[in-house]
C-alpha cells in the first residue's frame, strides 16, 4: 500500500523539530527503530517527547559498551565503532529484527525504518572535536525494497552537551527529510540544517542509495555539499559514490594534481604519470599507502560564470572516474589550504603538482592579504615539513619556463631561492616535450566546434568517452 506523505511547503517551512517528530510518530504506518552508540539516544529522545512515539518506535537502544556493541553488531576489521562500516552494519541488523519481529501479514501497511548513528563527542581535554556517521534504512511503501541515506558529520561545537542537541535534531531533519523530501535529495540535505547553527556542525560525505534515488547522481550531492557551505572538501572515488576525506587520506602519501580536467589532456596524464614516477622512487614509498588525487576548485567548475555548469562538471567527474581516477572537489583557491587541509589526516609526504603559471600566482602576495601573517602564514601552511611541489614546465614564446628561470616579484625572489635551494619545489624533468603545446581550453573549443583536430590530443580512452557519451557538446 502506497501511503501519502507530501506536505505543504510553507507549512513545513513552520515546523519546529518537535513538530517534524510528532508527524512522524502520528503516521500510523511509519514503524521503525532506533539504534545510537556512543552520544547517546539524542534523536530519539525527541520522539518520545513529541508524543504519540508508541505507534512508531518499536525499539530503542544504546550498545554503549564496546563487548556489548560486538556481541550485537560484529567486530569491525580495523577495531574501530565510529565507521561507515558500522553504521551499515546497524542499519542491516536492525532491519532484520524488524522484519522478524513484526509479521507482515498483520501489518500490511506499515512502512518500516531503522535509524542508526555511532558518534564520538568531544574529548575531555578538547583537542579532538569528535565525528559521527549517521543513517536510515527506510521504506515509503510496504511493499517495495528499502532505500538508504547515509552521511558523516564533524562537530564544530566544544561544547559535548550542544554537540549531541545539534546530533538530535539533525537525526530528526533526517529522518523526516527521508520521509517527506525524499522526491527532492537536493532539498533534503539543505533542512537537514533546519533550526541547527551551519558552523555547528560540518557534513563531509552523503551518499543515497536504493529504488527511491534510482536517478540519483552523488557526485552532484557532493558538489552541493561544499556550494551550499556545509563542508570545504569532498572526494569520490572511481564508482560515483563519495568518500569520507577522513577515511582515505589518514597516513597516506598524497599526490595531488589540481585542474580543471575540461576535458582531461595528454599533458594531464603526462603530469601525473611522472609525478608518481618520481615519488614511487623515494626509498620508503609504499603503493597500498599512497593516494593520487585529481583536484578541481569550485572557482575552476565556475569558469568565468555565476553559477556552475552541472552536465559540464558531470562529464569531467565521467572521465576522471572512468579513469579510475579519485576525484576532489574543494573551495580552496589557494593552494596553502589544500597543503594545510591533508596535514589534518596525514603527516607523510604530500606532493602538490602544478604547472608554472600556478607556481608564479602561488607566489604572489596579493592572494594573501586576508590573511594576519600575509604570506609567510601562508607558506608556513603550504610547505609543511613533509610537503614539495612537483613543477611541469610550459613553453612561453618557444623558450622552456621552469623554476630555474620563473620570474616572480622582486620582493618575492629571495622566499621563492629559499623554498627551491631546501628542494620544496623540484622540476619534473622526464616529461613529454611535445604536449607542451596541448591547451585544454583550445580542446575544449575544438569540440564543439565539430573539429577533427583534438582526439591526438587526449588520452584514447577519454577521447573514445567524449564521442560515445556526447561530452562537452560533442555532436559527431
Amino acid at each position: 500500500m502506497v501511503v501519502s506523505l507530501k506536505g505543504d511547503k510553507d507549512f513545513e517551512n513552520l515546523l519546529s523539530t518537535k513538530d517534524k517528530a510528532l508527524r512522524i510518530n502520528l503516521n500510523e504506518n511509519i514503524y521503525g527503530t532506533f539504534s545510537e552508540i556512543g552520544a547517546g539516544q539524542e534523536v530519539a529522545r525527541h520522539f518520545f517527547r513529541s508524543g504519540g512515539a508508541s505507534g512508531t518506535i518499536a525499539k530503542t537502544m544504546s550498545a554503549y559498551d564496546k563487548g556489548f556493541s560486538d556481541a550485537i553488531y560484529g567486530i569491525e576489521d580495523d577495531k574501530r565503532y565510529v565507521t561507515k562500516s558500522r553504521l551499515t552494519k546497524m542499519l542491516k541488523h536492525e532491519i532484520n529484527l524488524l522484519e522478524t519481529r513484526v509479521k507482515r501479514d498483520s501489518n500490511p501497511d506499515k512502512m518500516f525504518f531503522s535509524f542508526a548513528n555511532t558518534v564520538a563527542t568531544i574529548d575531555f581535554a578538547k583537542k579532538f572535536k569528535g565525528h559521527g556517521w549517521m543513517g536510515i534504512r527506510f521504506q515509503t511503501d510496504s511493499n517495495d525494497d528499502y532505500s538508504e541515506i547515509q552521511m558523516h558529520v564533524r562537530f564544530h561545537l566544544i561544547d559535548a552537551k550542544a554537540q549531541q542537541e545539534a546530533l538530535g535534531i539533525m537525526g530528526v531533519n533526517l529522518i523526516y527529510g527521508a520521509y517527506y523530501k525524499h522526491n527532492k535529495p537536493r532539498s533534503l540535505i539543505k533542512y537537514l540544517y533546519d533550526h541547527i547553527d551551519p558552523h555547528a556542525i560540518e557534513i563531509d560525505t552523503i551518499n543515497f542509495s536504493g529504488p527511491l534515488f534510482k536517478g540519483i547522481d552523488n557526485r552532484l550531492l557532493s558538489l552541493d555539499l561544499v556550494k551550499n557551505g556545509m563542508t570545504q572538501a569532498v572526494m569520490f572515488g572511481p564508482d560515483g559514490n563519495n568518500i569520507l576525506p577522513a577515511a582515505v587520506l589518514y597516513k597516506k602519501n598524497i599526490l595531488a594534481i589540481r585542474g580543471s580536467f575540461r576535458p582531461v589532456t595528454k599533458v594531464n596524464e603526462d603530469m601525473y604519470e611522472k609525478s608518481f614516477k618520481m615519488i614511487s622512487n623515494d626509498k620508503d614509498f609504499d603503493l597500498n599507502k599512497t593516494l593520487s588525487i585529481f583536484e578541481i576548485t569550485l572557482s575552476n567548475l565556475l569558469s568565468g560564470k555565476s553559477d556552475i555548469n552541472e552536465q559540464d562538471f558531470l562529464d569531467r567527474a565521467e572521465l576522471l572516474c572512468s579513469s579510475g581516477k579519485t576525484v576532489m572537489i574543494t573551495n580552496f583557491q589557494e593552494y596553502y589550504k589544500l597543503s594545510d587541509y591533508f596535514s589534518k589526516y596525514s603527516d607523510k609526504k604530500t606532493v602538490l603538482t602544478m604547472g608554472v603559471d600556478n607556481l608564479i600566482k602561488v607566489f604572489d602576495e596579493n592572494y594573501y592579504n586576508t590573511l594576519s601573517g600575509g604570506i609567510l602564514e601562508a607558506f608556513g601552511k603550504l610547505f609543511k615539513k613533509n610537503t614539495e611541489v612537483y613543477l611541469y614546465p610550459m613553453l612561453k614564446e618557444n623558450k622552456l619556463i621552469n623554476s630555474t628561470n620563473l620570474q616572480v616579484h622582486d620582493n618575492m625572489k629571495n622566499l621563492y631561492k629559499f623554498f627551491k635551494d631546501n628542494n620544496k619545489i623540484i622540476d619534473i624533468d622526464d616529461y613529454d616535450s611535445s604536449l607542451l603545446n596541448i591547451f585544454s581550453w583550445e580542446v575544449l573549443e575544438e569540440i564543439k566546434k565539430g573539429s577533427n583536430d583534438w582526439e591526438h590530443k587526449l588520452p584514447k580512452t577519454i577521447s573514445e568517452l567524449i564521442k560515445e557519451k556526447k561530452l562537452f557538446g560533442y555532436q559527431g
